[in-house]
């Protein structure tokens, strides 16, 4: 089931002022921490999208100092 009702941001505050004062705290804190996770996810996906990246010619010298490394160990 869906309710969606239109209402102007003043009318909003008016209801919410209505409600209990621990209600209001309940609301608060989900609001920030939603508004928080929204925050890191795009600070996340920035720096993700701005990293450094590898060139072939980089990852396959990685690639093989891996192997050579992993080839190295005793087991």
């Amino acid at each position: 089931m869906e309710l969606r009702i239109d209402l102007e941001f003043n009318q909003l505050l008016k209801l919410i002022h209505q409600l209990p004062k621990k209600d209001i705290e309940r609301l608060s804190v989900v609001l920030q921490s939603e508004v928080s996770a929204s925050k890191s996810s795009s600070i996340l996906q920035k720096m993700i999208l701005d990293a450094p990246t590898w060139t072939v010619a980089e990852l396959q010298d990685y690639n093989d100092a891996r192997t050579h490394l992993n080839q190295s160990r005793i087991a």
